[in-house]
C-alpha cells in the first residue's frame, strides 16, 4: 500500500503499514481521499528531528480523525523510529491521534511507544532533503510555506473492505 505525497518541493513516496497499524492507516487513507490534507502547509520544521503537518487550521493545534475524535495509539515491536523518513501519527499525549503527522530526518529511539508509526518514505529522499534545508522562525515554523498540494493513493485496500 502506498501513496505519494505531493507537495510544492516535490514529492515523497510513502508505503504504508495497513496490517501492522490498521486504524491509523484507516484514518489516514480517509483523509488523504476526502482531500482533508489538500493545500496544508508543514507547519513545523526542525533540522536533523521532523517535518509536521496535516493541520488544516495551518496552525500546529487544530486537525481530527475519521472518527471526529482522537483515538487510541498502536505501538508495535517491530516498528521503530530507526531511520529517516519514518511517518508518524503526532499527538499531544496517550491516545490523542488526530490528522496531524511528522516525518523524521533521522533516528530517534526516544519516541519509540510515544508516537504510532504507520509509514515510511520509500521514495523522493531528495525531496526530503530540501524540506530539512527550508529556513525557519524562532517557533521553527517554515519561512517560506512548503504546501502538501495533494495526495495520491496508488492502492487502498481499506475502501475495499466489506462492512456490511
Amino acid at each position: 500500500m502506498s501513496v505519494t505525497l505531493h507537495t510544492t518541493l516535490g514529492d515523497l513516496k510513502l508505503e504504508l503499514f495497513c496490517s501492522e497499524v490498521p486504524k491509523s492507516c484507516e484514518n489516514f487513507l480517509a483523509l488523504c481521499a476526502s482531500g482533508y490534507y489538500n493545500n496544508t502547509i508543514f507547519h513545523r520544521n526542525i533540522k536533523g528531528f521532523i517535518i509536521q503537518g496535516g493541520d488544516p487550521t495551518n496552525t500546529g493545534k487544530g486537525g481530527e480523525s475519521i472518527w471526529k475524535r482522537k483515538y487510541a495509539d498502536e505501538f508495535v515491536e517491530t516498528l521503530k523510529h530507526s531511520a529517516r523518513g519514518i511517518v508518524s501519527m503526532a499527538n499531544s499525549g496517550p491516545d490523542t491521534n488526530g490528522s496531524q503527522f511528522f516525518i523524521s530526518y533521522g533516528k530517534h529511539s526516544h519516541l519509540n511507544n510515544v508516537y504510532t508509526i504507520f509509514a515510511r518514505v520509500i521514495a523522493g529522499f531528495d525531496v526530503l532533503d530540501l524540506m530539512e534545508k527550508v529556513p525557519v522562525d524562532a517557533s521553527d515554523r517554515p519561512l517560506a510555506d512548503i504546501v502538501l498540494k495533494s495526495v495520491t493513493i496508488h492502492a487502498n485496500p481499506i475502501a475495499e473492505l466489506d462492512y456490511a
